[in-house]
């Protein structure tokens, strides 16, 4: 299955990285590793986690307090956001109808 990413998730994901690298160097990069290691888990069992919201699920990520949010499509896992734990939750719920219609 593919994964696709939308861009607003991509900045999210860049952010953190350069974060985590300000605090500690080489964090951001240990947190980057999380992320596609919480990508491949995605992609082999995408039913496995929770309901968050209608169609979408969310996976947490390991060590950091951070989900990934995404919804299975037909042939695609969609990422939405990825999201610190403690953001508005429905801060995500616009990209997808932006993307989609």
């Amino acid at each position: 299955m593919n994964i696709r990413i939308l861009s607003c998730a991509e900045q999210e994901f860049a952010e953190t990285v350069d974060y985590y690298n300000e605090q500690c160097p080489g964090l951001g990069y240990e947190f980057a590793a999380e992320v596609k290691n919480t990508l491949e888990r995605i992609v082999s069992f995408p039913d496995a986690w929770p309901s968050f919201s209608g169609r979408t699920r969310r996976c947490m990520i390991s060590r950091f307090p951070y989900g990934i949010l995404y919804q299975v499509r037909q042939d695609l896992i969609l990422v939405a956001a990825m999201m610190h734990l403690r953001r508005d939750p429905n801060s995500w719920q616009g990209r997808i109808k932006k993307t989609f219609g």
